[in-house]
């Protein structure tokens, strides 16, 4: 099945290199004449294939729909399908880097309480300097929001700095009710554990060879490593610092996420933060009622005999 473009270039070549007439060329073709005299009216769209191309060219690894999001922000009116079409018409399709093994038989979702600091995941990535030096990333990232709370790049991460950092961002944030994280030496380390007592949390370690037990964490380490690492050339440990908090900002307050409708991860967790404290206050303001408002004045208050049988 070709298109109208293919058939009105097969009959222009046929008149052209042939003679033949239009009637005839449209026979061979199996075209109808109207589709080849026909000439579009759609207009070009000039500036917003511009914009949709300077923005893939900032966002090399984004797809139509997280272009679209972005673009709705600034004010363009245009639906998903039309920038779909002009997505492919100008080649913006993103290359598949890998094709991902796909698991066999079912899966048990992990109920997590819908509110912010009911889990947090835990996990490392590794990369290397422009000079050939390694370096790894400490990644945090709440579950329920999937706010990235903490991506730390440093040459050498040990469980005391661990700890550290987890103190810092409790300060900071709130302590959470369960940490997520792999059985790594510095996960498992006595100051870890003895954080995790200390502070009153539990801290899960998923099974062996199992890394989709920390799906969460194992997502934004693959979106790290899709839209940072692997496009961007590290000259130092300061340069590294810097690049990495400037995307982690950006991730959490102007990326698009789809597992939250398209949503910024700190948006939903600003509303997440007030649907829970008006909860809690509804709570509370219950509690303090009486369990039931005293009688009127010339009702009875003894309770009448209900007939059994």
């Amino acid at each position: 099945m070709v298109g109208p473009a293919v058939k009105r270039a097969a009959v222009a070549h046929l008149q052209a290199e042939l003679g033949l007439s239009e009637r005839r060329a449209c026979r061979l073709v199996g075209a109808d004449r109207k589709m080849i005299r026909y000439r579009s009216c759609r207009p070009a769209d000039t500036e917003l294939r511009a914009k949709l191309r300077d923005l893939a060219n900032v966002r090399r690894r984004f797809g139509y729909r997280r272009l679209f999001v972005l673009l709705r922000r600034d004010g363009e009116p245009s639906g998903i399908n039309r920038i779909y079409r002009l997505y492919r018409e100008e080649g913006l399709t993103v290359r598949k880097r890998r094709a991902r093994r796909k698991a066999v038989g079912t899966r048990a979702p992990i109920l997590v309480e819908a509110r912010p600091n009911a889990r947090w995941s835990l996990d490392f990535v590794h990369d290397q300097l422009a000079c050939g030096r390694r370096f790894r990333i400490l990644n945090v990232v709440d579950d329920v929001t999937r706010e990235c709370l903490a991506a730390i790049p440093d040459t050498s991460i040990s469980g005391r700095r661990v700890t550290r950092e987890l103190g810092d961002l409790i300060e900071r944030r709130g302590r959470p009710e369960m940490i997520v994280s792999d059985n790594g030496t510095e996960l498992t380390s006595n100051a870890i554990l003895t954080f995790a007592a200390e502070r009153g949390i539990e801290w899960h370690y998923i099974a062996l060879g199992k890394p989709m037990q920390n799906g969460f964490v194992e997502s934004f380490n693959g979106r790290m490593r899709d839209e940072l690492l692997n496009e961007t050339m590290f000259r130092n440990m300061a340069h590294a610092r810097a690049v990495i908090r400037a995307w982690a900002a950006d991730f959490n307050e102007a990326r698009p996420h789809s597992a939250l409708g398209y949503d910024t991860p700190k948006a939903f967790a600003e509303r997440l933060f007030t649907a829970t404290d008006s909860r809690a206050a509804r709570s509370e303001s219950s509690a303090r009622m009486s369990v039931a408002p005293p009688a009127p004045e010339g009702v009875s208050t003894k309770r009448a005999l209900v007939p059994t049988g």
